[in-house]
């Protein structure tokens, strides 16, 4: 028997998401546990940051997650020119790679937060609700 989706009052908004990574299968499970969370909409799926910022401006995210290490486009580099954007939407790096200097990368770029996969969905849906609700 599937589990009942929440339900929200008629003037709940979902948070409105775009998850990039070069990665199939991670873009595949974040959407589907995004999806069932009932907090998010996932609006759009990038392969990498060049995509990514190519989606933006018409998905109109609130929160963008975003892997570091990418094709194309790395997510620091990606954020860097998302966070010059007009009302650029919130964005959380997340990624396996940890360290002082991705720490650094991280910062400069104007990234929100840093997510280690290793810490779980839970610590992401957290950090995504925690970001929509500084609003």
């Amino acid at each position: 028997m599937p589990t009942p989706s929440p339900s929200f009052p008629s003037n709940h908004r979902r948070i409105r998401l775009l998850i990039v990574d070069d990665m199939p299968q991670v873009l595949e499970d974040l959407h589907l546990l995004l999806d069932l969370s009932g907090e998010v909409e996932v609006v759009g799926e990038a392969i990498n940051g060049l995509e990514a910022i190519r989606q933006i401006g018409t998905l109109d995210p609130d929160v963008v997650v975003m892997d570091l290490e990418m094709p194309e486009m790395d997510g620091c580099q990606a954020t860097c020119q998302i966070k010059k954007m007009d009302t650029p939407p919130k964005v959380i790096i997340f990624t396996v790679h940890s360290g002082l200097e991705i720490e650094q990368r991280v910062q400069q770029s104007g990234a929100d937060l840093l997510i280690q996969k290793g810490d779980g969905f839970e610590m992401l849906m957290a950090a995504i609700l925690s970001l929509n609700n500084d609003e």
